[in-house]
């Protein structure tokens, strides 16, 4: 499968992640009475990512995020120089998501981009008022360990059948603990695509995001290239 292709798939993959999770936190989450509050839109995150992950897993590789395609790099799975283009498909498949969503969301009378457009922050951005040190290390931690199982449930040694699953209800995990702190992000592209659309403070506060799971990424990498190697 070409390069082009598998770009062109990442791209669709990572808008149904921002389009699906985002859409469901903007739209869904506090609708009068019927709303599904942290829950559903911590399922909403995994659903997106366990959908794609059958869909599209045997064309791409199903990254839908650049710090997962950075881990992934530094485990050994995927050639370096593919990475530039990955990233790139990540970031626009996050974007048009983010665009679409600011378009349906302002089709209701009342709604302002101020409300955020689910981005991620922290300070008095964060959805429970928590500081930049712990958003960077609730962000870093996360991604770490979503990077450690990915590897992991991906191995050559594991049951490859169910990794969507492990993958998706990680995912979900994540964000049922989270969302609170920095409303979520362990994926640059997820916050790249709302915080270009709200500006100022958002994308003021876009560098935690990129760091801290591209860090993350790079020490779940480390670990699992490490914990995994067979010994002779």
């Amino acid at each position: 499968m070409s390069l082009f292709k598998r770009s062109i798939t990442e791209l669709i993959g990572t808008f149904w992640l921002v389009f699906g999770g985002c859409g469901s936190a903007v739209l869904a989450a506090s609708f009068p009475e019927l709303g599904i509050g942290f829950l559903g839109v911590s399922l909403a995150f995994g659903l997106t990512v366990l959908t794609m992950a059958f869909a599209i897993g045997h064309i791409s590789g199903c990254h839908l995020n650049p710090a997962v395609s950075v881990g992934l790099v530094v485990g050994g799975r995927f050639p370096i120089k593919e990475l530039p283009a990955y990233i790139i498909a990540q970031v626009a498949g996050g974007l048009i998501a983010a665009a679409l969503l600011f378009f349906i969301a302002s089709g209701k009378p009342g709604y302002e981009l101020a409300n955020g457009l689910a981005s991620n922050g922290y300070g008095e951005h964060s959805p429970g008022g928590y500081s930049m040190a712990a958003g960077f290390v609730s962000e870093l931690v996360m991604t770490t360990m979503f990077i450690l199982i990915i590897l992991g449930a991906t191995d050559k040694r594991a049951a490859a059948s169910l990794a969507p699953i492990a993958i998706g209800l990680t995912l979900t995990l994540i964000h049922l603990i989270s969302i609170p702190i920095t409303n979520t992000s362990v994926n640059p592209a997820r916050s790249t695509g709302p915080a270009l659309m709200v500006g100022g403070w958002a994308i003021q506060q876009l560098w935690l995001f990129w760091l801290a799971p591209l860090l993350g990424a790079l020490i779940g990498g480390v670990m699992y290239r490490w914990l995994g190697k067979e010994e002779n």
